[in-house]
This record gives C-alpha cells, structure tokens and sequence, in this order.
C-alpha cells in the first residue's frame, strides 16, 4: 500500500488544500493529512479543533485520514509506514523554501519522496493566513473554505474581536 503524509498547520484548512488533498488521493491509496504542532507559529485554532475541521471536511474520502504530530515530520512519515510526503506549491516564491525543507528531508529520509502538487489556477492566491486577515477585516470567506470552516471562522473572529476590548454584545 501506498500511503503518502501531507502535513501542515492547516489553520485553517482552505480550498487550495482540499484540491491539493482531492489530487492526492488519487495518487496514492491512503493520504494522512497530518498537523503539525508547531508552537513557533500563533494559530487561531488548537491542534484539535484544526484535527476536527479536517475530519468533518474529508469524511467523504474514503482513503484519507486525519491526524496529528509534533516533532520531525519525516519521523512521523516513519511511524505511519508513508512513502511519500506531499507539498503544494501555489507559486514560484513557495518553491525556494520547499526545495530546501524537501532536500532536508531526503537527507534524514532518504527513503521518502517529495512529491510536489501545483495548486489549481483558481486557489494560487490562497493561504490559511490571507483567509484569517479576511475574516478580521469582515470580508467574505464562503468561496475560499468549507461551509464549516468559514462557521467556525466567524466564531473565531467574534472571540478574538471580544478579547481585543470590542464590542460585548
């Protein structure tokens, strides 16, 4: 069998992912969709509810499955028996530095590949951090995530919103 990782934050999960996924698992007979636990980067989400988002987004592929990690990626790809880690790229600037993390990895690794995915035309713009400042500003998300996504998104915004000393309604 074989079963490639895709890791990342995924706060949240965008449309361009789930393309990158929806392509993936075409590629290969299981994917895991792996967060990361990444304490460097501020999420707006903890690992699990990112973790529940996903479930309830892909719970229609059959072949994929949600979970978790800390430490080194390739050590969880290890653990999991993957052959193959997947990374999208979205432009030519995501390049330089998945190059680099993908050549890191082959050193640890040697035994997995990297296996990049462009992402579709229509999501090239798009990132979990430009779909967090939308919804700060009260801009429009519904074409950019999942109906679940964008929901718990607006929850997000109004506790944040709340915390910063705004309105208490």
């Amino acid at each position: 069998m074989k079963i490639a990782v895709y890791p990342g934050s995924f706060d949240p999960i965008t449309n361009g992912h789930i393309d990158i996924i929806q392509r993936s698992r075409h590629l290969f007979d299981k994917v895991i969709v792996a967060v990361a636990h990444n304490p460097e980067k501020k999420a707006w989400f903890t690992v699990d509810e990112r973790l529940e988002l996903l479930k309830e987004t892909l719970k229609d592929y059959p072949n994929v499955t949600c979970d978790s990690f800390s430490g080194l990626t390739v050590a969880y790809a290890r653990k999991v028996g993957a052959s193959a880690l997947i990374r999208g790229l979205r432009a030519i600037s995501d390049f330089e530095n998945e190059f680099m993390m993908a050549l890191m990895n082959r050193n640890i690794a040697p035994e997995l590949e990297t296996v990049f995915l462009m992402t579709s035309t229509e999501y090239t713009f798009l990132s979990s951090s430009a779909v967090k400042e939308l919804v700060l500003f009260g801009g429009p998300v519904s074409s950019l995530v999942p109906p679940v996504v964008a929901e718990a998104l607006a929850r997000k915004a109004k506790e944040r919103f709340n915390s910063e000393g705004g309105d208490k309604e």
